[in-house]
């Protein structure tokens, strides 16, 4: 038994489409046992998850979710117990930055198929956010403060990422964006608390992005070097740096390029603790919920099954 949450809303409203012209067909065909579930308004995937491992509280979970890294995010939230699920995932977002890291088919039938075959399901790292008020929220791509969280928050209102996901240039989105957040960025300092070394001060902070996997936003790849089975979250701090060198070394960043740039550094940590001397938007796989000035993430070792190539 399969149980399938699928985000008719992803890439502006694609992702229903393709579960009506692809995937419940191709499972019929093949005679899958499956339930499907439709999320109506943001935040309901995390409320189906939940529904799901209350109907049935023993046993091992096939998840399957249809739609894009911030509907992973959401179905994350509402997993009570990790250990017992096994993932499977069809990328339909306009980023699909998770998919991109672990090398899932773009095609939607040869998705459905690796995972119907279930060869690998890898134990791949989580990251977790614990706010000042002791609110957790776990991401499996990235999670970010300021500039980058600004650029999430706004896209996820944009009529531009409509129009750009209809003509397949959805990734545009972000950098035009980007540029607009990069002129408007005001002045806050910060300091990353490490467990084993000296704090980072960063006195003009543009962004912090602590990442489990290569790429967010589109295709950014700001930490080349991620490594989802290592036990530690990567970070690219930006801060202190001009704004016209940012945009000559942002659109480096696709390329994983930008750490020529003096105020552009690389860190590697199990977890740390980010203060900022106003409070930012903060992201979790792109989703932006609130604004903190006081936070901790952590790494959460191998936390979770997925199915890959």
């Amino acid at each position: 038994m399969y149980h399938i949450i699928i985000n008719p809303a992803s890439r502006s409203g694609r992702g229903l489409k393709i579960w009506k012209k692809q995937i419940e067909p191709a499972l019929r065909e093949r005679k899958i046992s499956y339930r499907s579930y439709f999320s109506n308004a943001p935040g309901e995937i995390a409320d189906i998850t939940a529904q799901i491992f209350s109907l049935h509280p023993e046993g091992l979970l096939r998840l399957i979710i249809l739609g894009g890294d911030g509907t992973v995010n959401e179905a994350l939230s509402g997993m009570r117990e990790l250990s017992r699920v096994v993932l499977g995932y069809i990328p339909t977002g306009s980023s699909n930055d998770l998919a991109r890291a672990l090398k899932l088919p773009k095609n939607p039938l040869d998705a459905l198929d690796l995972i119907l075959k279930g060869a690998n399901a890898a134990s791949l790292d989580l990251g977790c956010i614990t706010y000042a008020d002791g609110k957790k929220r776990l991401f499996a791509v990235s999670c970010g403060v300021g500039f980058d969280a600004a650029v999430c928050r706004e896209a996820l209102h944009s009529p531009m990422k409509t129009v750009l996901n209809k003509l397949g240039l959805g990734k545009l989105t972000y950098l035009v964006i980007a540029l607009k957040q990069l002129l408007a960025a005001k002045k806050v300092s910060c300091q990353l608390s490490f467990e084993d070394r000296p704090p980072v001060h960063i006195q003009r902070l543009l962004f912090v992005t602590c990442m489990i996997h290569p790429y967010e936003g589109g295709g950014f790849m700001f930490c080349p070097g991620a490594d989802a089975q290592d036990g530690l979250l990567s970070l690219c701090a930006a801060g202190d740096i001009p704004k016209l060198l940012v945009l000559f070394a942002l659109p480096t960043a696709f390329w994983g390029r930008h750490y020529f740039a003096k105020g552009i550094e690389a860190y590697q940590a199990a977890s740390l603790q980010i203060q900022t001397t106003s409070p930012l938007w903060v992201h979790t796989d792109g989703e932006v919920t609130q604004k903190s000035c006081s936070f901790s993430v952590s790494c959460l070792s191998k936390a979770l099954r997925l199915i890959v190539p």
